[in-house]
């Protein structure tokens, strides 16, 4: 398990990125090659460039310290958003150099203007024109310039922050779906507080006129509730999709309790949940099952367990060959369980055969540790991964080997890029240029958005490749 970014100091800004065929060598006439960390090596006078073309849309931003956990704020500016400008809500912790110089961080990030997908292709010319082309888009890419440096000066996104005090590094943040202003916080202290920001939250969204870059107050605010039962710290942390207020919290002494919501307030059941001989890394929610949730540890396995039936896993297996770091279920195909483990693999389980081999997906293209893995809310094959390797990667589960493909696209970019042999066929996309990648989050209203979180910020991308923008259960 690879979590901590303390020895990291002040965020510093996204100096590279790039994703597959992205990577290119700065000596002139030499065509550009893909980057895989761990198998290549930057040349004298070679570096990492991105290919802009990739993405719809791709932004840095930070908060003031690291951040090791943050989730997307489920909002009221409608449920599919496809349309630029977009405006997204988050909640963030820090994990600042000193114990009393944290805080959680309310983000909202406005104007965001990208780039819009051609959903048909647009017409090419006729060859008989071709004689008339070249005077024709030497104006237009003059024209183009202009309008671009125009076009960059309006789309600046806009950045507001509301701050709560918060005593040590935050381990790990969650907000409740059903009531956002709502969030659970893991504090390296050892205890797990539930705020209200519904204040905040108010702030944020009156503060069209204040000035981007206004520094923002670190408040004092009382949490609704802080537990110390776990007496230790814990990383693990997950609140019901289908009854509202119920949470989960996993600690690092292997124990999970579960807390029931109570007039304003939770009761946290004593008796914990053990089944596990080492840390609780990762809690899931059945998505489907009110009573059901899957949770992953240092131990290699996966539990799945039922609150009726008493605090004792009802199916335990061994997972992975090393820790299983994170675990996520699928909400569109709910029999699908994703985990990612410390050497790197992903594997995907099908929950009907969970007896048997269950295992239906299985790739070790990371070489290093895994810290979070998500599936998409809108496309029910697709999954996204953050690794120690600083590759954010996403996978479609759905796309199988095509060599008459493979043939033709490698034929059409040989003169452009060196594409390496032996990618898996459902890898999709790789993002880089992050530092010591720690978790990411989709959108859940805004489809092909994607967030993370590194040692060096945050990066807002929409990849170009994501499919249908529209929410599909197939």
């Amino acid at each position: 398990m690879v979590r901590s970014l303390k020895s990291a100091k002040k965020m510093r800004k996204k100096k590279d990125s790039s994703k597959k065929g992205a990577s290119s060598s700065s000596a002139p006439n030499v065509s550009a090659k893909v980057w895989q960390p761990g198998v290549d090596k930057l040349e004298e006078g070679e570096e990492l460039q991105c290919d802009p073309s990739a993405y719809n849309y791709l932004r840095a931003f930070d908060i003031g310290w690291p951040c090791l956990s943050f989730d997307i704020l489920r909002d009221s500016l409608g449920l599919i958003r496809t349309e630029f400008p977009h405006t997204i809500y988050g909640v963030a912790g820090t994990q600042a150099e000193k114990a009393s110089w944290n805080y959680i961080s309310l983000y909202k990030l406005s104007n965001i203007v990208g780039k819009k997908r051609d959903l048909v292709p647009k017409p090419s010319k006729d060859d008989d024109d071709d004689d008339n082309d070249d005077s024709d888009m030497e104006s237009e890419s003059s024209s183009d310039e202009e309008d671009e440096d125009d076009s960059n000066k309006k789309s600046q996104p806009v950045l507001k922050l509301q701050k709560v005090a918060h005593e040590g590094c935050v381990n790990r943040i969650r907000s409740m779906s059903q009531t956002p202003h709502i969030c659970a916080a893991w504090s390296e202290e050892g205890y797990v507080q539930v705020w209200d920001l519904s204040s905040l939250m108010n702030r944020l969204a009156e503060s069209e006129a204040e000035k981007n870059n206004a520094p923002a107050a670190v408040h004092n605010l009382s949490p609704v509730i802080r537990f110390r039962g776990h007496k230790t710290e814990g990383f693990a942390l997950d609140w019901s999709p289908i009854v509202a207020g119920r949470l989960l919290s996993g600690a690092c002494n292997s124990r999970i309790h579960l807390w029931e919501p109570s007039s304003g307030t939770w009761n946290v059941d004593m008796n914990a949940f053990v089944g596990h001989s080492a840390s609780v890394e990762d809690l899931q929610w059945s998505p489907t099952e009110p009573d059901v949730f899957a949770s992953c540890s240092v131990d290699k396995k996966i539990a799945i367990w039922d609150v009726r039936i008493g605090r004792a896993p009802a199916i335990s297996i061994e997972a992975h060959a090393s820790d299983v770091n994170v675990i996520s279920w699928n909400r569109l195909a709910s029999c699908m369980l994703a985990s990612g483990s410390d050497d790197g693999d992903i594997s995907v389980r099908d929950l009907r055969l969970i007896q048997g081999d269950a295992v239906v997906a299985h790739f070790e293209y990371h070489k290093h540790p895994i810290t979070s893995i998500e599936w998409s809310p809108h496309e029910s094959s697709t999954l996204a991964v953050t690794s120690s390797d600083n590759q954010l990667t996403v996978w479609d589960l759905s796309l199988e080997r095509d060599e008459e493909d493979e043939a033709e696209f490698k034929d059409s970019m040989k003169d452009r890029v060196n594409v390496p042999e032996n990618l898996p066929p459902q890898l999709l996309f790789v993002h880089q240029g992050q530092k010591d990648l720690k978790e990411l989050h989709w959108h859940q209203q805004i489809p092909g958005m994607l967030m993370s979180t590194a040692a060096d910020g945050f990066n807002i991308l929409m990849p170009t490749n994501l499919g249908s923008t529209l929410p599909s259960n197939d």
